[in-house]
């Protein structure tokens, strides 16, 4: 239950109204690496100012599926959210959700009309369609500047992430979307209520488009929690999987990270962050556990999804890093 909710019916139903509201908001994209199976975890890591209500600005410079802002944001006292990402279209997405959600629901509305009356086989040619109609669009999009054409754009991100192989929400280096169709009987093209309540919680947040290292210029002296979830460095061969955009993220992007992580801790902000554990496969791979050395390392449990074979989506570690 939310740890906001009143209990009482007398007191202010405006406010009382709108932590109710909140209670369903949910990530409305599947997203690889999302962190919705680890939330209940991540309760206990959360800074205890966080719990005790001083802490009333949040900032997340990778957001994701935004699994982290949802959870506090519903379930904690916060007043402000900056939510970043170097993804083109999921800031888009973001920004369209919390300006013109109802315009984006009819969008959605006609999408699952068209797709529920296809045959198995039209469904696949009507999703490849799209799929190359959304790759050759992009170069008439203005990423900077807000506009009507975004509202259309949106909905095809959403379709996309919804009818795609495993949600994998992948882009090649020139920025196209290239995930395979998946095989859904009913997917949820349509989520009405939970766009409609992630509207609702998103009236808190500023959504940039912009590197990690924005954060350090917007972030507030005093009452801020920041939550790192960058692409994870992988633990082998075969889960390279950081292609979220066109923009790689390999081990100097993990310490230059590092090295903010180091300079906000100097500066007296709560943080914590994710990332791979890489003694899965190599016990002897301490670049974390080094990069890390002055800060608390805790190890989680996590379940690998994105293999496309079910016997090898296997039960692995993951760290949370925190300077608390």
């Amino acid at each position: 239950m939310n740890k906001n909710y009143k209990n009482s019916p007398t007191e202010n139903m405006v406010e009382d109204s709108f932590y109710e509201y909140k209670l369903g908001a949910k990530p409305f994209l599947k997203w690889v690496g999302g962190k919705r199976q680890l939330l209940e975890q991540f309760d206990k890591l959360y800074p205890t100012e966080l719990k005790l209500k001083k802490i009333k600005n949040y900032y997340e410079p990778f957001v994701g599926g935004g699994a982290v802002f949802f959870d506090v944001a519903q379930n904690y006292e916060v007043e402000n959210a900056c939510l970043y990402d170097i993804n083109d279209e999921l800031i888009l997405a973001y920004k369209v959700i919390q300006k013109d959600v109802q315009k984006l629901l009819d969008f959605l509305a006609k999408y699952k009309m068209i797709y529920e009356k296809l045959s198995e086989r039209k469904q696949k040619e009507y999703y490849y369609e799209l799929r190359e109609s959304f790759n050759l669009n992009r170069f008439n999009i203005d990423y900077g500047k807000y506009c009507e054409n975004w509202i259309p754009r949106a909905a095809q991100i959403i379709f996309l992430n919804k009818t795609c192989f495993n949600g994998l929400f992948r882009f090649n280096a020139k920025g196209a979307f290239n995930s395979p169709q998946g095989r859904y009987k009913n997917p949820k093209i349509l989520d009405e209520q939970n766009l409609l309540n992630v509207s609702k919680l998103l009236e808190i947040a500023t959504i940039k488009k912009a590197d990690f290292k924005e954060v350090k210029n917007d972030i507030s002296n005093e009452n801020s929690f920041v939550y790192f979830d960058p692409p994870y460095r992988p633990i082998s061969t075969t889960s390279n999987f950081t292609a979220y955009s066109k923009f790689s993220f390999e081990d100097d992007e993990q310490l230059q990270l590092a090295g903010l992580f180091y300079d906000l801790d100097r500066q007296g902000h709560k943080l914590m962050l994710s990332n791979s554990d890489p003694k899965n496969t190599d016990l002897k791979d301490d670049f974390f556990d080094t990069v890390y050395s002055n800060f608390n390392i805790i190890r989680v449990n996590a379940k690998r999804s994105i293999n496309s074979k079910a016997k090898k989506r296997k039960a692995i570690k993951e760290i949370v890093v925190t300077n608390y």
